[in-house]
């Protein structure tokens, strides 16, 4: 029963949810990544960072892990930096394999995830595409 003096108020339609995942049709992803050497030290040339890259995949996923391919596409020693190409299926794993790597040649060291993009575009140099040759 209602108070008197009062009209029932209709109850709002409700509202439909729809979830919507869209996934990347990109075949690759593009990591901006820098390796952090805290304690200085000799820096790696662009094929110790690839195999610190391998050694990372291997240690958190084993052989199926350090068989992902992985393309270093540049590379600046003097930053440590790099942008990474990897099959977009394969992201996470090397994502996760890089946050967690913790030592390099008996050294702490952390690796930062800058960013990540399904297309290289703006980042490459102009002399590199995303169909490019791999530095290593």
């Amino acid at each position: 029963a209602r108070p008197a003096g009062r009209m029932a108020r209709a109850e709002p339609p409700a509202a439909a949810f729809e979830r919507r995942v869209l996934r990347s049709a990109a075949e690759h992803h593009y990591l901006r990544v820098r390796l952090e050497l805290p304690d200085g030290g000799a820096r790696p040339s662009v094929a110790q960072f690839k195999q610190l890259v391998v050694s990372a995949l291997r240690e958190l996923h084993g052989e199926v892990g350090a068989a992902l391919p992985v393309d270093v596409l540049t590379y600046e020693e003097k930053t440590l930096s790099a942008i990474l190409r990897v099959v977009s299926s394969g992201l996470v794993k090397l994502w996760s394999a890089l946050t967690l790597l913790g030592f390099y040649q008996n050294r702490r060291c952390a690796f930062r995830v800058l960013q990540v993009k399904p297309c290289g575009a703006g980042w490459l140099p102009p002399n590199v595409s995303s169909r490019s040759k791999v530095v290593w």
